[in-house]
């Protein structure tokens, strides 16, 4: 027979994990997205994308999709100018991110959320722009440097968007963030791995949610 000593503790971290709401961020390229993924499937908890949220909005507004770069091409870009002078896209996506937040049990891949939510823990992954644009490069079948261009373009646009609409500073304000990593000389399963061990060992196992 197990003791109540036992039994309370599992109890304690099966409660955690399922109001557990964790937070991915960083820049285009920094991985941030493929961490999110991997690490709901990891614990089993679901995964809401920021940016696949506003991609489908556009696709519904009549822009034009493509296999892979969207948020790099021409399309992706004339779709951020049309957020910078209209902010209900923005809005709608972040009413729906903090719903499902309430929700608990998920893993946000978003930009906004590290801000405007009150709770959850909080990853940002750090990467200099010439490994992201390298990383950009190969993913979407381009040249380094019209990855750096497209990436130059995109961040200008959408910190200003961020700046108007919330008033952070995205890639320079980190004061929301349980953890900073400099993913540069990492591979992706490396920072999958590191993640990990900071959950298990913290996240799980303390107050943070």
């Amino acid at each position: 027979m197990l003791s109540t000593r036992s039994i309370e503790p599992r109890r304690r971290r099966e409660s955690k994990k399922e109001n557990l709401v964790i937070s991915v961020c960083g820049m285009a390229g920094s991985g941030k997205s493929t961490l999110a993924k991997t690490l709901a499937k990891k614990y089993r908890l679901k995964f809401f994308s920021g940016g696949d949220a506003l991609k489908a909005l556009a696709l519904n507004e009549g822009f034009r999709p493509l296999d892979y770069g969207w948020w790099e091409s021409e399309e992706g870009l004339r779709f951020l100018k049309t957020r910078s002078g209209d902010q209900r896209y923005d809005q709608k996506v972040d009413e729906e991110l903090l719903k499902t937040a309430d929700e608990g049990n998920v893993v946000l891949d978003s930009w906004t959320m590290p801000w405007l939510l009150k709770r959850g823990f909080k990853i940002w992954l750090e990467a200099s722009v010439e490994k992201r644009a390298e990383r950009i490069a190969q993913r979407d079948k381009m040249t380094v440097m019209e990855a750096l261009q497209a990436l130059k373009d995109k961040e200008k646009q959408t910190r200003m968007i961020y700046r108007h609409l919330y008033g952070f500073e995205l890639g320079e304000d980190f004061e929301p963030f349980h953890l900073i990593l400099d993913t540069d000389n990492l591979s992706s399963n490396e920072v999958f791995q590191v993640l990990c061990l900071v959950i298990d060992k913290t996240v799980l196992s303390s107050a943070v949610l």
